[in-house]
């Protein structure tokens, strides 16, 4: 069976039609490669569309400030995405005159541009011989060659970048990288792959031994660490409070109320007597209580955020507030914000 003239026979009859696949352009083609590395097309395709109306080239993306940027990122979560974009493009202006790079090593070269992406980029602009390999790529091959070598370990990513390189079709390789990511996402799926009309299912070793939901394997999880998160949201006289988180954490660069995290859930009479709320709020005349919201357990890939919420209207804002940002209600949306804190403002 010669899988490339498969699949792209396959994906001539079924490919979803999505802007991205409709140019050439390695900018926009970028654009879209960086934000479904995180993000389902159906979701992603929404965020495309405003991102490249707003910044329709590099220039644009790297003239932009930083939190315009992420304003536009808001909601698509993996956050350090946007900043790599917006490094990236800033490279592109200053060391390749605005014009992006084409040559493998050079797309390469740029902030938050993976093997992956780059291999994306070069065969979809510019039709080079260079194989993609994603999750979707992962899981056709692993089933379909019956491949026990876990994906996440040195020598699998090794091997199934070989065995990728060696299938593309060298003469069309932005159709077989399409052509391959789509019949993961959509033929041969994580969950219930419709394996009764796969045109691969003669060939593929995991159908005839009945491994089809074994295959791909991964040798490690992902340790989920419990984290807990007390919102003030502070307000006193049309104004709130407003913090911009600069660590190297979740959410860098994105604004948030002022948070106070404990090792374990406590209850608003225990938040009261801790050390951070005395000296955030030590000074203040006089606090009310206007609501407490506790938050649906809030998943990240690597954290379970537990988050509380307080609104506290206050007379007076503290010298523990001073290095806080003051801004009017209606002025917040204009700050980017995690989903977390965008889901507590919509209720």
């Amino acid at each position: 069976m010669d899988i490339g003239k498969t699949l792209i026979h396959w994906y001539a009859e079924n490919k979803r039609q999505l802007p991205w696949r409709e140019t050439t352009d390695p900018y926009r083609i970028w654009i879209s490669e960086i934000i479904l590395q995180q993000t389902r097309v159906v979701q992603g395709l929404e965020y495309f569309n405003r991102f490249v109306e707003r910044f329709p080239d590099v220039r644009t993306l790297a003239d932009a400030e930083e939190d315009e940027v992420m304003k536009y990122w808001q909601g698509l979560g993996y956050y350090s995405r946007a900043r790599n974009l917006h490094v990236a493009a800033q490279e592109i202006r200053d060391r390749f005159g605005g014009k992006f790079p084409q040559t493998y090593e050079e797309v390469l070269s740029l902030k938050g541009v993976g093997e992956y992406t780059a291999a994306a980029i070069c065969s979809f602009a510019w039709r080079l011989p260079y194989a993609v390999v994603d999750g979707n790529v992962y899981r056709v091959l692993g089933r379909v060659f019956g491949m026990d070598v876990p994906i996440d370990s040195g020598v699998g990513k090794r091997e199934f970048a070989a065995l990728a390189q060696e299938l593309l079709d060298k003469e069309r390789p932005d159709l077989y990288n399409q052509a391959i990511m789509d019949f993961g996402a959509v033929q041969c799926t994580p969950r219930n792959p419709d394996c009764l009309y796969c045109p691969l299912r003669e060939g593929c070793i995991a159908f005839s031994e009945g491994r089809v939901n074994d295959l791909p394997v991964k040798a490690g999880k992902t340790v989920v660490k419990p984290r807990y998160f007390n919102y003030l949201h502070i307000h006193s006289k049309g104004l709130h409070l407003l913090a911009r988180r600069d660590d190297k954490d979740i959410w860098r660069n994105l604004y948030e109320y002022p948070l106070i995290e404990t090792e374990d859930p406590v209850d608003f009479g225990e938040l009261q007597r801790s050390d951070a709320y005395c000296r955030l709020l030590d000074g203040v005349d006089e606090i009310r209580v206007l609501r407490m919201i506790e938050m649906p357990k809030h998943v990240l890939s690597h954290r379970i955020i537990y988050a509380r919420f307080y609104e506290l209207e206050v007379s007076n804002f503290s010298d523990g507030m001073k290095n806080y940002l003051q801004v009017r209600e209606e002025e917040v949306e204009q700050y980017a914000v995690s989903r977390l804190i965008e889901l507590y403002r919509e209720m």
